[in-house]
């Protein structure tokens, strides 16, 4: 929010919002639909889509109608710290997010293939050999190639961390008050994501047609897929947050001192270029 801060006694209290509830209802549609798309049921793709959808619609209102207040000067300073404690905690519930997934790989690969590999191969299923990749019980999974880190990863590693910099550059534009700057360099971050997720959905056609890796190969093939889905799920949000922020620089919103909103896009969009370098290494390398 660009915040236009009044008096230091005043806080902003706001309404009742009918917002949180159809947020959550929408959310909720959405999981039973992804839930139900997992498992084959027909309606559900629908759901999902349905649930999707209603929430953009939530979220849109809901975040306009926050501009709006900020922007008549409802919001004082101490509304400014609560947004920013508030972001801060939800990166926190993010980096716990996908510490579980990180953690499931780690149990998978570094505790439990070992611990199997020392048991009778007898006791296991013919010539199991503890090897990350396993494509498990004899004739349960189809066979699958693993993913290398060449070249697409290395790729998107590079356009990660570009964005980066770009985006660092339009922060530093917009702090000195050079607005065309900021929408450039804004613009280009936006470009290198969007850059990034079409390289993502080759590498997805790429595994399923040519390696034959699915989220059901076993548990390489979901913990794979689980920890780049979310992640390219998070990049294409970041992405959208960082279009709406450039929409409002180009609209005039943000001052040099008084713009939170493209602060926290910024924020969340390096926790994002954090999260894929430990997948890079993580996931392709070891």
């Amino acid at each position: 929010m660009s915040t236009q801060h009044v008096s230091a006694p005043y806080y902003f209290i706001p309404s009742p919002s009918r917002w949180p509830v159809l947020a959550g209802m929408s959310m909720l549609l959405t999981m039973v639909g992804a839930a139900g798309w997992v498992n084959g049921a027909a309606w559900a793709p629908y759901l999902n889509l349905f649930g999707i959808l209603c929430l953009l619609v939530v979220l849109y209102n809901w975040f306009g109608e926050t501009i709006s207040e900020s922007e008549t000067g409802m919001y004082s300073a101490r509304i400014d710290t609560s947004f920013r404690w508030s972001m801060s905690w939800f990166i926190f519930s993010e980096v716990m997010f996908f510490a579980g997934f990180f953690g499931a790989l780690f149990y998978a690969r570094s505790i439990t293939m070992p611990e199997l590999a020392e048991l009778d191969s007898k006791l296991l299923w013919p010539a199991f050999t503890g090897q990350w990749g396993n494509s498990g019980p004899a004739g349960t999974i189809e066979g699958f190639r693993t993913m290398g880190p060449f070249p697409i990863p290395t790729i998107n590693t590079a356009l990660l961390l570009t964005s980066g910099v770009t985006l660092t550059i339009a922060h530093h534009a917009l702090r000195a008050g050079h607005r065309s700057k900021t929408a450039v360099w804004l613009f280009l971050t936006i470009l290198l994501g969007a850059t990034f997720m079409g390289f993502q959905a080759y590498e997805y056609h790429h595994a399923y047609s040519e390696l034959n890796l699915k989220l059901s190969s076993g548990i390489y093939g979901s913990t794979f897929f689980m920890l780049t889905g979310f992640h390219g799920f998070h990049v294409t949000m970041g992405a959208i947050i960082l279009s709406v922020v450039l929409f409002r620089v180009l609209r005039g919103d943000f001052k040099p001192d008084q713009h939170f909103a493209f602060e926290g896009a910024a924020w969340y969009w390096h926790f994002v270029d954090v999260v894929w370098l430990g997948l890079y290494v993580v996931v392709y390398w070891l």
